[in-house]
């Protein structure tokens, strides 16, 4: 009787570390990490040659990229005590004690190598053994540099307000011409026009992550652009980024139009359009956290049936 209650506890155990685990991923980001390399995909499969492997390193390997950030992020804002009682989004798994931080740098040590090593199959499988390949190489370190130091260490660039501008970098410039490149090893000038959009959309998750913990933000040091700004005008730089990023996506598609198909993504707009009249008149921070969601979703869903009309047209 004492082993088998003593292997329902260690089942128990097992089970609740797994659940501590799935929450310290946050998979609620990962759809908004798809949309980015699939914007990249969409064009460079409708080019007829293109490269399916690749896609999906470039899939896997930004995945293992957004949970390593945000297990370092988890580890960061964590033993920085930014997370605290204070905080008004979803408790950490640091700051609950679910996840000891020794526990969290192997797991952290664990996605690093994974992400390493699916990035140099990916550049591998599409280029090859070439000097130019040096090139996406660096950019992949700097991917995972910028994972790890948005919160870690003493200059995390997260506490100095520069948060919004690597995820427009990393989320934008680089993951979506990057794919684009990779997959077909080729680059026009307009794939840039989706790529500032998701840049802009991922600049908006945070912005709104942001605005919600302004306040808790302030007391622990931690100075994002958001509090930089003040809420209001918070709110209309979301506004501001947000429209950007519609105009430029309708952009592309007036730039590579040849059927009315193209635009079928056009439907998703109301959904966006809706949710920045919300946040226009929330005054309630806390009130702001679903609309993080939200936008994440919206995001994936645009990119669907952008990439599907594109597809089909």
């Amino acid at each position: 009787m004492r082993n088998g209650n003593n292997q329902g506890k260690l089942t128990t155990n097992i089970m609740s570390k797994t659940g501590s685990w799935i929450k310290a991923a946050r998979l609620r980001t990962l759809p908004l990490a798809m949309s980015c390399v699939l914007m990249g995909s969409f064009p460079a499969i409708k080019t007829g040659t293109y490269n399916v492997l690749v896609i999906i390193l470039a899939l896997v390997t930004t995945l293992f990229l957004q949970v390593l950030s945000n297990l370092a992020n988890d580890y960061g804002d964590g033993m920085k005590g930014t997370d605290n009682e204070n905080r008004i989004g979803p408790k950490r798994t640091i700051q609950s004690g679910e996840i000891s931080p020794t526990e969290m740098i192997t797991g952290i040590i664990v996605l690093t190598i994974l992400a390493l090593v699916s990035g140099i199959w990916l550049i591998v499988e599409s280029l090859g053994f070439k000097f130019y390949s040096l090139l996406f190489l660096i950019l992949g370190l700097a991917s995972i540099a910028a994972a790890l130091k948005y919160t870690i260490g003493k200059k995390a660039y997260g506490y100095s307000g520069f948060g919004d501008l690597f995820v427009f970098v990393f989320f934008g410039i680089v993951a979506v011409p990057g794919t684009y490149y990779l997959a077909t090893n080729n680059l026009k000038w307009e794939i840039f026009l989706p790529a500032v959009a998701m840049g802009l959309f991922s600049t908006g998750v945070l912005n709104l992550n942001n605005m919600r913990d302004m306040e808790n933000d302030d007391a622990s040091g931690k100075y994002t652009f958001a509090l930089v700004l003040g809420f209001q005008r918070s709110k209309l730089y979301h506004f501001v980024i947000i429209i950007l990023a519609l105009i430029c996506l309708l952009s592309y598609s007036i730039l590579n139009y040849t059927s009315i198909l193209q635009l079928l993504y056009i439907i998703i707009y109301p959904l966006f359009i809706k949710d920045l009249y919300a946040i226009y008149i929330t005054t309630d921070k806390s009130k702001l956290d679903p609309f993080l969601k939200k936008l994440a979703i919206s995001t994936l869903l645009t990119t669907l049936v952008f990439g599907m009309g594109l597809l089909i047209s």
